[in-house]
Formats: C-alpha cells, sequence, structure tokens
C-alpha cells in the first residue's frame, strides 16, 4: 500500500528519491519521509504528514548531499498519521534505517521481547520492530543483519535498508509485497513500482518471494541470478501532461489502452484469438468444466461480468469469489477446474493469497494482470497480460475496462475449444475489433456528463440498477461515486429492486439506470416505471437511436450499439466520468480519495 524508494550511485539521491516518491503518490498519501547518507557529515533524516506532491517546493530547496539513500510515502496500518509514526524508522542509536511495505502480524510480541532487551521504541508501527530486530544481530555486516532479522518476521514485508555503519549498500527483501531493482548506468535504484525508477531506467528486475538483495554502486547480489527486463512504458505514460488529473487523462487514454490489449490477438476471419499466454495450457484447458474466478474490489466487477460471458459462449460454469473470502470456504474444486486470478497489478495480497491456495491443490491457475513479471505474473501456470500501460489514478479506470476486453478475448478463446460456431467467433471477433472506436465516440459524451455531474452534485445516496451483463457495471459506478465523491450508493440488480430496495425511494431519489438495448431492455423499462412511479429521478445510458427512453426519464446518456457481452465496456466509461466530474464538483481529490492507496499489498 505504501511507496518504497532506494538510490545508489553517483549522482545525489536526494532529488531521485523527491522525484520517485511524487511518481507513487498514488500508493499512499498520508506521510512521507527521507534518509540521506553523506561520508562527511550525519545522514539527513526528515519526515513529515501531509502529501508530498504539496511539500515537494519546500523539500526541492534543501541541500541535501549524499549519493545513498531511502524514502517512503505511507498509506498508514499500525498507528495514526503523524510524523513520528512515518517512515524511515532506525533503530536505537539512529544508524540503521528501515522503510517498509507490509504488515508484521507478530509485531507485538517481538516488541514485548526487544524492550525487555534494552531497545527503546519512539512509534506506534509494526516497521520499528524491523530496525530494532535488525540492530540487534548488526556486528558490522548489513546483509547478515537483515537475513537474521526477517526469520523472526511473521507477515508481510517489502524492505529497504541502509546503515551509517555499513554505508556502501542497500539491502532489500520482499516476502509478500513487491520490491524490484532498476538498473542504470553507473547507478541502482529498489522500489515498491516501476513509476519511481522509469526517470532513470526501464531495466527493472523483480524480486522473488524471500530473495534479499545487496546493492552496491558497482553491482547488485540476488540469491538466485536472473536477467532484468524492460519496462513497456515511458516517463510521459506516469505524468498529467496537460490533464488536471491523472484519472481523466486515464478515462480519455482508454481507446488506446484497449487497442494495445488487442494487438496481435484476434484472427477476425477466422473467428478466434490467439492468446500466446495461454499456449502452454491449452490443452489442459479443454479439459475443463469448471471456472474460479478470484478478484478483489474493481477487478471483481470484471470477473462478475465474465461470469456471464463464459457460460454464455464457452458453456463453462463460472464461480466468481472475492478473493478475500475464497481460502475460507470448503471448495469443490478438481482436476476439472481452473483458478482465474485477476489483479491490476498482479501484487494483490489477497488475490494471491488465494491463487496459492488454489496451487497447493493441483488446480490449474490462470491470471490477468497489467504489471509484467508481477508476483502474480510469475506464479501463474499461465496468463494474459493487459498491457494498457501505468494506471496511477487509485480508482481503476483504464484498467477496467482492458480486463473486461482480456476476459471477452477468453470467453472467445474457450468457445471455440469447445461449441461456438465460426459464425459467432467472426461476429464477436469483429466486435471487439471496433470496440476502441466505439469508446472513442463514447467519450464524446464527457461535456453532457459534466453538466450532468453539476446538477446531481449534492445527492446524499444514489441506487445503480443493471440486469445481466450490466449488473456488475452498476456495482462498478456505485463504487466508483463512493470511492470518489464519497456518496453512498448500490447497485442493485434490477429484479430485486421489489425485494427491498425500492423502500428507499421518495420524491427525487436519484437512480443511475444502465439500459442499452439488449435483452433485457424491457425489464429495464419495467424497473424505471415502477421508479418513476414513485418520484424517483433517473439517469439512463442507452443505446443511441433510443428516442423512447428520453421520454421516460429525467435525462439520459447514449453509448453505441454493441455485441450484448461487450456492452459493459461502453456503458461503464459514462459512470467514470460521471463520478469524476461529480466529484471535481465537490471539492475531492479524485487521484487520492481518502482511506485509499492504489495497490492492496497486505490482507
Amino acid at each position: 500500500m505504501c511507496g518504497i524508494i532506494g538510490y545508489i550511485g553517483a549522482k545525489p539521491a536526494f532529488p531521485i528519491l523527491l522525484s520517485g516518491l511524487k511518481r507513487m503518490e498514488y500508493r499512499g498519501y498520508d506521510s512521507f519521509g527521507f534518509r540521506v547518507l553523506d561520508q562527511n557529515k550525519e545522514p539527513f533524516y526528515y519526515k513529515k504528514t501531509g502529501k508530498i506532491s504539496l511539500a515537494a517546493p519546500e523539500l526541492l530547496t534543501m541541500n541535501v548531499e549524499g549519493n545513498i539513500g531511502h524514502a517512503h510515502t505511507r498509506w498508514a496500518t499500525h498507528g495514526g498519521v503523524t510524523d513520528c509514526n512515518a517512515h524511515p524508522h532506525l533503530d536505537c542509536r539512529g544508524g540503521i534505517s528501515v522503510v517498509h511495505n507490509g504488515i508484521i502480524e507478530n509485531y507485538k510480541d517481538l516488541k514485548e521481547e526487544l524492550r525487555r532487551e534494552g531497545h527503546l521504541f519512539v512509534s506506534q508501527t509494526d516497521t520499528e520492530v524491523i530496525a530494532h530486530l535488525i540492530e540487534k544481530f548488526f556486528d558490522g555486516n548489513l546483509e547478515c543483519a537483515v537475513k537474521k532479522a526477517i526469520s523472526y518476521l511473521r507477515g508481510t514485508y517489502g524492505i529497504v535498508v541502509i546503515s551509517k555503519d555499513d554505508p556502501n549498500k542497500i539491502v532489500a527483501a520482499r516476502s509478500g509485497s513487491p520490491l524490484l531493482i532498476g538498473v542504470g548506468k553507473d547507478e541502482f535504484l529498489v522500489a515498491s513500482d516501476p513509476a519511481a525508477v522509469i526517470a532513470n531506467t526501464k531495466k527493472v528486475l523483480y524480486l522473488n518471494e524471500g530473495e534479499v538483495a545487496t546493492i552496491t554502486p558497482e553491482n547488485y547480489f540476488i540469491f538466485t541470478e536472473r536477467q532484468p527486463h524492460e519496462i513497456e512504458w515511458n516517463v510521459e505514460d506516469v505524468e498529467k501532461g496537460s490533464y488536471p488529473h491523472f484519472m481523466l487523462k486515464e478515462i480519455m487514454e482508454q481507446p488506446n489502452s484497449l487497442q494495445n490489449s488487442l494487438r496481435g490477438r484476434l484472427v477476425v476471419e477466422e473467428g478466434r484469438t490467439q492468446l500466446g499466454g495461454l499456449k502452454s495450457v491449452e490443452e489442459r484447458l479443454r479439459e475443463i468444466d469448471r471456472m474460479y474466478i478470484v478478484a478483489c474490489g474493481t477487478a471483481r466487477y470484471a470477473g462478475l461480468v465474465a461470469e456471464y460471458m463464459f457460460e454464455e459462449y464457452a458453456g463453462i460454469t463460472t464461480k466468481v469469489d472475492a478473493a478475500s473470502e475464497f481460502r475460507y470456504r470448503k471448495s469443490t474444486m478438481d482436476r476439472k477446474s481452473a483458478v482465474l486470478a485477476i489483479s491490476q497489478s498482479g501484487e494483490t495480497a489477497d488475490t494471491l493469497a488465494a491463487l496459492r491456495d488454489a496451487k497447493s491443490r493441483g488446480i490449474l491457475t490462470l491470471g490477468i494482470t497489467n504489471v509484467v513479471d508481477s508476483t502474480q505474473a510469475r506464479e501463474t501456470d499461465a496468463g494474459v497480460y493487459n498491457h494498457a500501460g501505468p494506471e496511477i489514478g487509485v480508482a481503476s479506470t483504464k484498467a477496467f475496462t482492458s480486463q473486461l476486453e482480456v476476459l471477452a478475448l477468453m470467453a472467445l478463446y474457450l468457445g471455440r475449444q469447445r461449441q461456438l460456431s465460426n459464425v459467432m467467433g467472426q461476429r464477436i471477433a469483429a466486435e471487439l475489433a471496433a470496440i476502441p472506436d466505439l469508446v472513442a465516440r463514447t467519450l464524446k459524451c464527457d461535456p453532457l456528463v459534466k453538466e450532468l455531474a453539476a446538477k446531481y452534485k449534492k445527492c446524499d445516496n444514489m441506487i445503480y440498477l443493471g440486469r445481466k451483463y450490466n449488473y456488475p457495471i452498476a456495482m462498478e459506478g456505485a463504487l466508483k461515486i463512493k470511492e470518489l465523491a464519497y456518496i453512498h450508493a448500490e447497485g442493485v440488480a434490477a429484479g430485486e429492486l421489489k425485494h427491498g430496495p425500492i423502500a428507499l425511494i421518495e420524491d427525487g431519489f436519484p437512480v443511475v439506470a444502465i439500459c442499452p438495448s439488449d435483452s433485457v431492455y424491457e425489464k429495464m423499462i419495467s424497473n424505471i416505471m415502477e421508479l418513476k412511479a414513485r418520484g424517483a429521478k433517473v439517469l439512463a445510458i442507452a443505446t443511441e437511436g433510443n428516442e423512447e427512453i428520453a421520454q421516460i426519464v429525467d435525462d439520459v446518456i447514449y453509448i453505441p450499439k454493441t455485441l450484448e457481452m461487450l456492452t459493459p465496456i461502453l456503458s461503464v466509461i459514462p459512470l467514470q466520468l460521471f463520478a469524476y466530474h461529480v466529484a471535481v464538483a465537490r471539492g475531492s481529490d479524485v487521484d487520492k480519495p481518502r482511506n485509499l492507496a492504489k495497490s492492496v499489498t497486505v490482507e
């Protein structure tokens, strides 16, 4: 959940650390801190509550010398948001400095034991325990002390450690929380996110589970020798450019991100898709008759759309679980089952835990992720990358639509392995190929959505309504308005309206109804009429050319016509824009919503 960066090389460390933190602030923005070592001076040590982006102008005026250091931007777990609880954390003598992402589950027991040994603690965090444990074992060699200390830790961690008493190195270790090494020219970086290093190098190497790395000005050393790979994107991809917010930039990038997700994967004339990431398990996939999808938050809603796709077009019984609940159910999985994990970052802790549980039972594991060489990508048997490019806004937009698109590609792939005809395959493939252009058309609704946002911005409660493929989109729309504008909203299956939620409806109650011209259109109109009879104010998402609905509802936003299974990719676009503009109108920080962080790397 937090952002980590370390630097060692020939350049001054502080400007690089500051730049890296600014690029990672979406991972945590409660507080931040730095530690920089200089052979001729006492270490520079600074930490403070608040956002790094607001403090950056003042920090840039500081004259900080030294070529080795680390920094951290925090999303609080243990201990409140205070200067003292911010990272880095030090040992008793102030020699050893630790930044940490994750949760140490046994920190209380360790803290009591260390206190009895005479260690003094100044914060409420679990992280400070790590610094004192390393101090306990330190005899002049930092990596040996770190290795001994982490053997006592239970939980998850990605740590980067420096010491003024062993000053020419950085030691990094990971267990359940991602870390990568950036390999530059006469310099090395270590970070929790490639966004932090992209300005210096595109060559990165992710640490595997349980690995410890020692990084010096000349080289890096890991227990398992591996070659770095190149990041696919550029520094411009993690900057806002002319947009006021990352979220709006990423919404508007969706025609390109969706085109990238499709590139080289469709054979329209043959009605099929080629997914190289599934080639190694192709024969095994032919045998499965049950799919379990595990994911969290927005990614789970993508999975719920896929539930309809896989059953309708591939004939595979599909069940979607919140990854955090998957391990706690008695499962009926067998050799004809597969588990599909969906995660934007590929580092979502609950999703990885569910994945590992499935692997321990010998079940085929598949993955969809946007990050090459992420933990999920390395641990699944096979999978498909999104190739959507980096997403900085905490509330997912382009990663979500690319997940929907990749899931549609998988549905076509699995369907053609089974009973799906060549004719239907050609139709799906052709409609998929058209999606980027249809999304570009949909985005032209932005001025209208901005007007409607001004109309609805004072709402305190909302209901989002959908059926079949668009029921998960109703839940996603409600989630977005909650995340960004802090408006209480529920995504409701339209058929369930009379079974309770309609009790909330009174004069002026706002309802967003996703109502494309599809197989359940008439049912949705009936639901809308029930709402209007009770005074609801209805904003509909409808298909272009449908003039009837404009006579029924209060407001309507139109999307182009497409195949029913692909309507979610289009219908979610106005909901993303609506949540964005309502949040801006209400004065919210849309890129960094309160209490949220981009990558949830702790359970």
